[in-house]
């Protein structure tokens, strides 16, 4: 009777060892093939970033075992947003491409398996939108192997991430995963074709440009050019064009109280229109062109008359701009400039 338990229990033993070890087996081969997939879906995209629908999410997220043998790094795309530029949506898919292409490169072997560059569209994916808890964009995730809980536990990266594109993007997904993404390997502006074609332009071009380099006939021997230039430069300045540029700003606004109007200048000293810099732009070359004028041509006139009537008229012009300017100035910003009379005169 002991004997027989003995079996008992040692045949029951090895029926729960051998369950054991075929849920083992069973979990490696599911977690091997959702890896050589994932592999395979990369290898078809040209910077390695796989394009993932709720399916997908499901498949190789939500219905995987944790741990998982993979990290995913998921870029929240929604196409109808494209059109508003403060967004910066393309620009940051492509700078996530980058990431994802310097990734591939730099890691050919095992550790190149461990972490994947995924994005979700989000016509296509409305539901695993609502799985992450993403209600704005621009949003990038990442999964780890253990997390299961995708909206509580995957970590977002936050809008300093996006400072420097491809190279911060680079330094989340290093400091996170501890995996090393390697140096940012940006495709070349123009290809080896296009570089060839603009060699020989210039071998064939180089006799003719040095013949009139000798004889001074060029356009850079023409000083409408750079009188040209030079009004140029100063609007560039005076207009705050470089502000636009870099702070991205619209040239103008829709009215929120009629959609129908829009807004040119915008009161408040916080933020300046591309119109408005370029209105202000305009007064102050107006000045400075008829200044110029002044000491430089109308000195040349002989009729004392006619000078004094431009004299007048170019004062006239000047007074009425910077009066403008001062009102502008003063509607936006609330402050005053009054003028002070010398002491003497009162």
């Amino acid at each position: 009777m002991a004997v027989k338990s003995k079996l008992v229990s040692l045949l029951f033993l090895v029926a729960t060892l051998s369950s054991t070890f075929a849920a083992s087996f069973s979990n490696s081969d599911s977690d091997s093939d959702l890896l050589n997939e994932l592999v395979s879906l990369r290898s078809t995209s040209e910077s390695g970033v796989i394009h993932l629908d709720d399916h997908g999410i499901s498949k190789f997220l939500t219905s995987a075992s944790t741990p998982r043998p993979y990290s995913l790094l998921v870029f929240f795309d929604a196409t109808q947003l494209h059109s508003k530029n403060e967004l910066r949506l393309q620009e940051l898919r492509r700078e996530f491409g980058i990431v994802s292409a310097s990734f591939l490169a730099n890691n050919n072997g095992s550790e190149g398996t461990k972490l994947f560059f995924c994005e979700i569209e989000f016509s296509q994916s409305q539901s695993s939108f609502q799985l992450f808890g993403v209600n704005a964009l621009p949003h990038i995730r990442l999964v780890s192997p253990s997390i299961s809980n995708l909206r509580d536990e995957s970590g977002q990266m936050d809008q300093s991430d996006y400072s420097r594109l491809a190279e911060s993007m680079a330094e989340f997904v290093e400091q996170r995963t501890k995996l090393k993404v390697g140096p940012i390997q940006r495709p070349p502006l123009l290809s080896k074709p296009q570089i060839g074609v603009i060699v020989a332009l210039i071998v064939i071009a180089t006799p003719f440009v040095i013949k009139r380099v000798l004889k001074g006939e060029t356009i850079l021997h023409d000083s409408r050019l750079w009188l040209s230039g030079a009004i140029f430069i100063y609007f560039f300045s005076v207009a705050g064009t470089m502000h636009n540029i870099i702070r991205k700003m619209p040239m103008f606004l829709q009215d929120r109280n009629d959609p129908n109007k829009l807004v040119f200048f915008y009161q408040g000293s916080g933020m300046q229109l591309g119109a408005e810099g370029f209105a202000v732009g305009f007064l102050y070359t107006v000045v400075g062109l008829l200044l110029a004028f002044v000491t430089n041509v109308l000195v040349r006139v002989k009729n004392l008359t006619a000078q004094r009537l431009i004299m007048l008229l170019a004062l006239f012009i000047s007074f009425w701009a910077v009066k403008k300017v001062v009102y502008l100035d003063n509607w936006k910003t609330g402050y005053g400039i009054h003028p002070y009379w010398p002491s003497s005169w009162r």
